[in-house]
Formats: structure tokens, sequence, C-alpha cells
């Protein structure tokens, strides 16, 4: 009976219903918007922010390759889940299409996963905005925010030599706060805001290419001694999982083939810097999530997906490229990067143009920063939502208000809860977060098409992922070794995120599914589960 429950599964005809329901979203997204909104989220601290940590600690020069390894994983996700998020254009993303091929129980776990993602995301993104809010007021030469009120009780600071102990992150918290307030206004103020805030950051990026061109030095790419590197106290924990398993021993001669001026940091440092710029793409499957409110989901989301996803992926090894030709990647700034490399060529030469340019690239890092907080935190809440609206969570937070159109209730939840944790947990232990439960539901995805493809081939496809019996299992390949790369405590917290979530699942979800229900209802009135007769479309 408990197997019957966790594994009961909704049929495609079953989403394609719940899209008539009254309580649904406003389709207002044309294919402008969806790409905007991909471009949103994926265009943010991952660029802005994380490349300098990437770079400086785990790749060196070959972020380069690293962003475009990730990429790779990404785009073979990509093409799944625009085939599912064409046949099923309702809220949910991954959770919604585990829920059609897998079942209950695994939906619950990828719908927590996500959860976790978006909420983690949106905390990162809140901690770095404090970094670029500091960069633009010290460059417009205002009072800055204290490192106190700053950075959080477990960071520190140097200023003026001293050392600063963090206490909470102010900023963060406020920001945060903010964008929950936009985002129950309404999707359209939303969408509209993060055009704005997209057509600012892509200008800053195309800003920072062709001119921070002009100060590159060929010879921070070839040029500086491998020794130069930041070598950690254990060498194994570049190797993330393979190094607990003791598998980087073996490959210890493999590393040091690749470990030249340009990859200082052998295949390791190659691969573990993919795993952790992965974060810079999150975003292009927040697109799914949407599909709701999309004009032609069938036709717009693929298309946001792939633009979105191709679009940023020039400009990030564009950037890349351009910061560690500017700096050597040892002494890039590790919380504003790309601000700083601006700041420091200005130091060097106190032009007027560059001094500008310093406060351009932060408010443009600022606007970056905005739009990925506003676009995740619309993923996290949607999310949210449809597993509201299937019993999985309280139903309270699965309503949409009357007025604005959005689910309003877990908007202000998630909001709280994300403001709280963006203002006192460190953003490297975030970052991890993000990114192995984002790896973790790409995974998902790609494995949910493949067997929709197998139990349901006359299924209406209005977009097909070419060669899905190659592109799906490299997906789950490329995704699952960029996760054995990751962290050994990322994996401890992982697990003990998914445990927390089982549990409330089993003590609350299973017994207010709504699917559960309508099956036991069913069987009651004729014997047998619906699932049982053969669906069509």
């Amino acid at each position: 009976m408990l197997w019957k429950q966790i594994s009961r599964r909704k049929s495609l005809e079953h989403l394609i219903k719940e899209m008539a329901g009254e309580d649904r979203l406003q389709r207002v997204l044309g294919p402008i918007a969806l790409t905007s909104l991909g471009i949103g989220a994926i265009i943010g601290s991952g660029i802005f922010v994380l490349t300098g940590k990437a770079a400086a600690q785990d790749a060196g020069p070959a972020l380069m390759i690293s962003f475009a390894i990730a990429a790779v994983g990404c785009a073979l996700a990509a093409f799944c889940y625009a085939e599912f998020a064409a046949m099923a254009p309702v809220a949910g993303s991954a959770y919604t299409y585990a829920y059609t091929t897998l079942g209950e129980l695994l939906a619950w776990i990828i719908g927590w996963d996500l959860i976790l993602e978006y909420s983690m995301s949106c905390s990162v993104v809140a901690s770095s905005w404090s970094g670029y809010l500091n960069e633009l007021l010290g460059a417009l030469g205002l009072w800055q925010i204290p490192p106190q009120l700053s950075l959080d009780p477990f960071t520190t600071k140097e200023v003026g030599g001293q050392v600063i102990q963090g206490v909470v992150n102010l900023p963060a918290a406020a920001i945060t706060l903010l964008v929950t307030g936009v985002l129950v206004l309404g999707i359209r103020q939303s969408a509209t805001t993060n055009a704005l805030l997209v057509l600012v950051k892509l200008a800053v990026v195309v800003f920072v290419i062709l001119v921070g061109w002009s100060f590159i030095n060929p010879g921070n790419w070839h040029s500086l001694p491998v020794e130069s590197r930041l070598i950690p106290e254990d060498p194994a924990e570049k190797w993330g999982l393979l190094g607990l398993l003791g598998l980087n021993e073996r490959l210890l001669p493999l590393d040091e083939r690749f470990r030249t001026p340009f990859t200082p940091y052998g295949l390791s440092g190659l691969m573990l810097g993919a795993s952790i710029v992965f974060f810079a793409y999150i975003g292009f499957d927040a697109i799914s999530t949407h599909s709701e409110e999309a004009r032609r989901p069938q036709r717009d989301v693929p298309l946001g997906i792939i633009a979105s996803l191709i679009i940023c992926t020039i400009l990030y090894i564009a950037v890349a490229a351009t910061i560690t030709g500017m700096v050597p990647y040892y002494q890039l700034d590790l919380h504003a990067p790309i601000a700083a490399a601006f700041s420091a060529e200005a130091q060097k030469t106190p032009t007027v143009a560059l001094r500008l340019s310093t406060i351009l690239v932060a408010a443009g890092g600022l606007a970056g920063l905005t739009s990925v907080l506003l676009v995740s935190f619309l993923s996290q809440a949607r999310v949210f939502m449809a597993m509201a609206r299937d019993g999985l969570l309280p139903r309270l937070f699965g309503e949409v208000h009357a007025r604005f159109r959005t689910p309003h209730l877990a908007t202000m939840l998630t909001g709280g809860v994300i403001s709280i944790v963006a203002a006192v947990v460190p953003i490297q232990e975030l970052a991890e977060m993000v990114n192995i439960g984002t790896l973790l539901a790409f995974v998902v995805v790609c494995a949910a098409v493949l067997i929709l493809r197998i139990q349901r081939p006359d299924a209406e496809r209005p977009f097909r992922c070419p060669a899905v019996y190659l592109i799906a299992p490299l997906g789950i390949l490329v995704n699952v070794l960029l996760m054995l790369f990751l962290p050994l405590v990322t994996w401890g917290r992982l697990m003990f995120w998914l445990g927390a979530g089982l549990l409330i699942y089993y003590f609350y979800g299973r017994h207010h599914s709504v699917l559960g229900h309508e099956l036991s209802d069913e069987i009651r009135q004729h014997g047998a589960s619906p699932s049982d007769a053969p669906l069509k479309i």
C-alpha cells in the first residue's frame, strides 16, 4: 500500500486539465520576456562574484574552459527541459516533470531540492549584493556601509591592516525584502523591472569585455609560474567525493600532466572550477517554472531556454578571459572581482574614463545581482506554489492573490526566510549547496524526458529534444560527474536537507496529497485506479 502511494504519478492529461483551472497564473510573457528572464537569472553573482574565487583558488586562467564544461552540462539538460516545458506548460519545472514520470515520492524529493536550490541562490545573490553596493558607494566617494553591517557573522575583512568580523549583512536582508514586495505586486511589473535591469547589466558586461580587453596582459594567461597558485592544505579536497573514495591518488599523474601556467591547478582544479561556476548558469531552468505564464509556451519556452543559454555562455567565456588577463588569477578579489579589477586599473592610471568605468561596473553589478534575485525568487515561489496545489505542502501557499494574480503567501514566506539566511550565512557555503541541488535537478529532468519517451511515445511534443537517446544519458553522465567534484561536506548538507524533506513528506505530504485522494476516490467508486487504463492525448 505504501509503495502504491509513493509511486503514484500524474498523467499528462491531468496536467493539461490543471492548466484549465480557474486558480491559474496570467499568461502575459512572450519570447523576449522569457529570454530576458533567463538572462536575468543567469548573469549575476556567478559572473560578478564567483569568477574571482573560482579563478584564484580553483581553475586559474583555465576558468574559460571551466565555463565551457559547465555550459555543456547545462546545454544537455536544456534540450530536455525544453521538450518537457513545451509538453506540460504549468508551474513547477522539474518537480512537475518528475511527478509525471517518476512518481510522487521522487517528485517530492526533487521539489524539495528545487526549494533548496532557489532559496540558497537568492541568499547567495543577496549576500553578494552588499559587496557591489559598497564598491559603488566607494567609487562615488560616498559613505560605505561598515563591514560589521555588510558581512555575515562567519566572514572577516581586512580594513586598514585590521581584521574586522562581520555581524549581520543588513543590505542583503533589505534587498530581499524589497524584491519580495515587487514580486507580490504582479508578474507583469516583475518582468518589466527585470527587463530594465537586464539591459543595464548586458551593457555593463559588453563594456567590461570591450574596455577591459585593452588592459589585458597575455602573460597572465600563459607565463605566470605554476608555484604562484594557492595550494590547499588537503589536496584531496579539489577532487570532492572522488577524493573521499581514494580515486584522486590514481588520477594524480593525470592531474600533474594537466598542470601548466594556464591550468595551474591541474585537471582537478579545472573540473572543480566547472562545478563552482555551474552556479553562474542557474537561470535557464527558471524559465520552465514560468511556463504557466507564457502566452505561447510550446514555442516560446524552448526558444527562451536555448537562446538565453547560448547568449550567456559566449559572454561568460569572454568575461573570464578579460579579468584573468587584466589581473593575475591569484590576485583577483574574491568578493567583487570585476569591479575591483577596474578599480585597480583606475588607481594605476587615474583617468576620468577609468574612474567612470569603476562606477559603471559597480552599478551594473548591482543591477545584475538584483535581476538574478528577482527571477530566482519568482521561480522559488512558483515551485512552492505547485507543491502546495498538490497538497504536499499546506494548501494556503498555493493560493493566488485575487487582484495581483501572484502566489503572495508563498512569496512572503520564502522572502522572510531568505532574508534571514542571506544576512547570517557565508556565501561560499550557500553557492555549493545551490550547485549540488541544481545538478541533481538536471539529472532528474534528463532521466524524466528519457522515461517519458519510452512510456508515452504517442504524446504530442511541440518541441522534441534532438537525439534524445544520446543527449539525455550524456546529460545525466556529465552532471553526475560535476556533482562528484563538489566537497563531501556539501553532499552531507544535501543529505540532511533531503532527510528533513522525507520526514515532512511522510508525516504530512502523503496524507494530504490531492492526487492520492483523487485516486482513492476513483478506486472506491470503480474498483480500479485510472492509471490502470491506457492513456492517450
